[in-house]
């Protein structure tokens, strides 16, 4: 069994640039800028900081297109796909890129919430403000010493 599958999630380097194939295919590609942070054996913060070329399809590209901007938080899944070319002086030119599937948008600047249902698969954005995330959970009374399985939402 075989498996091509990325899931990232980060911050877009750039705004979108959506294009159109001469067949009218809307496509649209980002940056998407991802980081990993850990600590040293000496104790010292340490960041690595890795890009990555996403490619977007069909109406999902223009939703991207549409929605976010430079900065903005977004969920990718996908797949690895290496492309090859000659450039204008003939070499021959090889790029590595996602091919995104689905993507989430993460909340907006300000606090406002992403549009729900944006992608093709109407799936709710990721995040959220803090105050969306209360209203969204149900409250446990503990006053007592005794947790009831009935008083448990899930």
């Amino acid at each position: 069994m075989n498996l091509n599958r990325v899931i990232l999630i980060g911050r877009l380097t750039g705004d979108p640039q959506l294009r159109t194939t001469p067949a009218g295919q809307p496509v649209t590609t980002i940056s998407l800028a991802t980081n990993r942070v850990w600590t040293n054996k000496a104790g010292e913060k340490q960041q690595d900081v890795q890009f990555h070329n996403v490619v977007i399809w069909g109406r999902q590209a223009e939703v991207v297109n549409q929605f976010l901007k430079k900065g903005s938080l977004a969920m990718v899944e996908g797949r690895l796909q290496t492309r090859t070319w000659q450039d204008n002086q003939g070499q021959n030119r090889r790029t590595t890129e996602i091919v995104c599937e689905r993507i989430q948008f993460g909340p907006r600047a300000g606090g406002s919430p992403a549009p729900a249902g944006e992608g093709t698969d109407a799936a709710p954005a990721f995040g959220g403000t803090d105050s969306e995330v209360k209203e969204t959970l149900p409250e446990i009374n503990i006053d007592g010493d005794e947790i009831k399985p009935e008083d448990i939402p899930f």
